[in-house]
């Protein structure tokens, strides 16, 4: 039997667990060991960069249009971050900017 509530309830609680695990494990009075503060710091780009290769994974630059969208897409994102140095406005702009592309100019 299927019970969506008791469902969405773990996942909840599952959520919720992991959310305050690392305030329970470290506090207020215990100091981040290294090795975390270092993960910490290198991950976030780390993420960024398996992201920018799982999307362009696909991508053919022997067949129209030779991927022609996806480094404007791309150009986008690192001139809008560059300007202007806000990493919401460079993903959707460069979003934004992809997906007019292949809708309306490569379609």
């Amino acid at each position: 039997m299927n019970h969506p509530a008791l469902t969405i309830a773990v996942i909840a609680l599952v959520t919720i667990g992991l959310r305050f695990l690392p305030f329970l494990i470290f506090g207020e009075n215990r100091k981040t060991p290294p090795a975390i503060a270092h993960l910490g710091q290198v991950l976030p780009y780390a993420i960024m960069g398996m992201l920018v290769v799982y999307c362009l994974k696909d991508v053919r630059l022997t067949a129209a249009p030779f991927g022609i969208p996806q480094a404007i897409g791309c150009a986008v994102v690192a001139l809008l971050h560059i300007w202007k140095r806000n990493t919401l406005l460079s993903i959707g702009g460069g979003t934004l900017c992809y997906m007019l592309l292949v809708q309306f100019v490569f379609a």
